[in-house]
């Protein structure tokens, strides 16, 4: 073989990749995150980013020697001759990974590449044990699993050397080594922390759907180098493979609506994001190996396969929080079962041909061989370290704490508000001629008085305190209308009120009733004579007002 030249551009292509993978671990954070309840937003967000410190540092020990040095027991793993990379100078091609011919790139730039997508692997499978995972337990899971499960299926897949590729089989950028092997591990470690109290009744209800919105737009985004740089060139192949990961993923974003519509009588948009993160995943093994034609199908199969898996978490009685299962795990077994009917080697010469371009049963077989191997494989070997951890430092979190994990994992809360400090700047609220108030001269305003039954009273004759809930209204409009009525001491606050007949919250095909509706209430003081004035404005400028709330809560005369 003549001498390796590196390729600038390679090079540069694959690094922004690299990039963009690692970009993909807040967005994970910030898409599991928005499908949580509150009180475990911070956990949440812990558990996708901590495996960034962990695996860098398993993944420049051990992993990266398990998965690609010199291969040892027939394609089964590596000699560990680059244990900590000590050993990437050596000859005969130092520092060098071979991409096509003699076009290298520097072997660091492979290594860096590779490294993001074991750090999100593990990541995926959070989202199925939301508000159970103990931050140590799963910390050492974490290290464990880095090192005896991912390298080893990367050395099958992703290593010419590897046993897997051997008999034929094909993964471009992890439909089997991410998605298929993940969850599996979620399936694991859920037989090991169990469903969470109440389940399937306390599900959860998204807390902040724009967050997951913003998680699921940076997690697309990052698809294209997570894919895109599977060839390691900047070349037709890494377009061929950015275009049909865009595709599939706008395919089956479009067909989970229309299938969550004929379903549930709505398209949600949660049910978009859903379905757009169930085609990146199902295109994944697909992506440098078939047309953009097929990529559109195999999208439109993702959408329409993955809602039915919804249910699978039902039949089963598993709990899987946020659907890994139906979305990563059915999503990677499907793209690469797909592979084995939709591959052309049209597209890319590395390639093999699929059923459907005249290559013949092949390719399938050798994707279900390989998905059974690693799905097996993945599954045991995770449960055996979930057990162990469990059995040492613990893994799944006491009873009672997994509504509300942030305080007990992290001492914190997501959204907290400080103690509001007074403004002594002339025209601050509470000072004369303050927003939001009037002047003492024009009315004088009361002292707070907490009941009817107080002893003490203010001098102000005739004043009253008036309180009342409502959906909503133009509130501009109605301060300055009830300004104008002679309301005084206006605030507008928003609660959450207990109502007698629950509506239930839609979260993808499960529903789930919610005791508190959000109001808006407003409370203010006015002379009781022009009381019924300023109730009719409530009346006639807001919508849905509780009448039986509007009531005199407080008068202010003396007794």
């Amino acid at each position: 073989m003549s001498e390796l030249v590196i390729d600038s551009g390679d090079t540069v292509w694959v690094l922004v990749s690299a990039a963009l993978v690692l970009f993909m671990m807040p967005g994970l954070a910030l898409f599991y995150a928005g499908l949580v309840r509150r009180g475990n937003v911070l956990a949440i967000m812990q558990q996708n980013l901590v495996p960034i410190a962990v695996i860098s540092l398993t993944w420049i020990l051990v992993g990266y020697s398990i998965a690609f040095s010199d291969d040892i027991g027939n394609g089964f793993m590596g000699d560990l001759g680059l244990f900590g990379l000590t050993g990437l100078d050596t000859a005969p091609t130092p520092a060098l990974h071979a991409v096509d011919g003699d076009v290298a790139i520097p072997t660091l730039a492979f290594v860096a590449f590779q490294m993001m997508f074991a750090i999100i692997t593990p990541a995926l499978l959070t989202g199925a044990t939301v508000g159970r995972l103990k931050t140590v337990g799963w910390v050492v899971t974490l290290a464990l699993w880095s090192v005896l499960v991912y390298p080893f299926v990367a050395h099958w897949l992703f290593n010419p050397d590897g046993w897997l590729v051997g008999i034929g089989a094909q993964d471009w950028a992890g439909g089997i080594v991410v998605h298929a092997a993940a969850g599996a591990a979620a399936l694991a470690v859920l037989v090991v922390v169990g469903r969470r109290q109440g389940w399937p009744r306390a599900g959860s209800i998204p807390h902040s759907i724009p967050l997951a919105v913003a998680g699921a737009g940076i997690l697309w985004f990052g698809w294209f180098g997570f894919n895109g740089g599977g060839s390691l060139q900047g070349d037709g192949v890494a377009a061929q493979a950015v275009l049909n990961t865009h595709v599939a993923g706008a395919a089956a974003m479009g067909a989970w609506l229309v299938m969550e519509r004929l379903r549930t009588g709505k398209g949600t948009v949660i049910g978009a994001i859903t379905g757009g993160v169930a085609g990146l995943a199902t295109i994944t093994p697909c992506a440098g190996y078939v047309s953009t034609l097929s990529s559109l199908v195999i999208g439109l199969a993702a959408g329409v396969v993955c809602t039915f898996a919804l249910g699978l978490k039902t039949f089963f009685r598993f709990d899987d929080a946020l659907d890994v299962i139906a979305v990563h795990f059915v999503g990677g077994i499907l793209g690469s079962l797909l592979l084995g009917l939709f591959g052309s080697h049209a597209i890319n010469a590395a390639g093999a041909d699929g059923l459907f371009f005249g290559g013949g049963a092949d390719l399938l077989g050798a994707q279900a061989i390989a998905l059974v191997v690693v799905i097996a494989f993945s599954f045991v070997v995770t449960l055996l370290i979930a057990l162990a951890v469990q059995k040492t430092v613990g893994l799944k979190v006491a009873p009672g704490h997994e509504f509300g994990m942030d305080e007990v994992e992290q001492g914190a809360n997501a959204y907290t508000l400080g103690q509001v400090s007074g403004l002594s700047a002339a025209g601050s609220a509470g000072t004369p001629g303050g927003a939001g108030t009037v002047a003492p001269a024009e009315h004088p305003v009361p002292a707070p008085v907490a009941s009817t039954t107080t002893s003490e009273t203010p001098s102000t004759p005739d004043a009253v305190v008036l309180t009342a809930t409502f959906d909503s209204a133009d509130l501009d409009a109605l301060t300055t209308s009830l300004e104008t009525a002679g309301a005084w001491a206006i605030q507008v606050t928003e609660v959450n009120e207990v109502v007698a007949d629950p509506p239930s919250l839609r979260f993808r095909e499960s529903s789930e009733p919610v005791r508190f509706a959000r109001r808006l209430r407003v409370e203010l003081c006015v002379a009781r004579a022009s009381a019924p004035t300023v109730v009719d404005l409530l009346t006639r400028q807001t919508v849905g007002l509780r009448t039986p709330l509007l009531h005199v809560f407080a008068e202010a005369s003396g007794r």
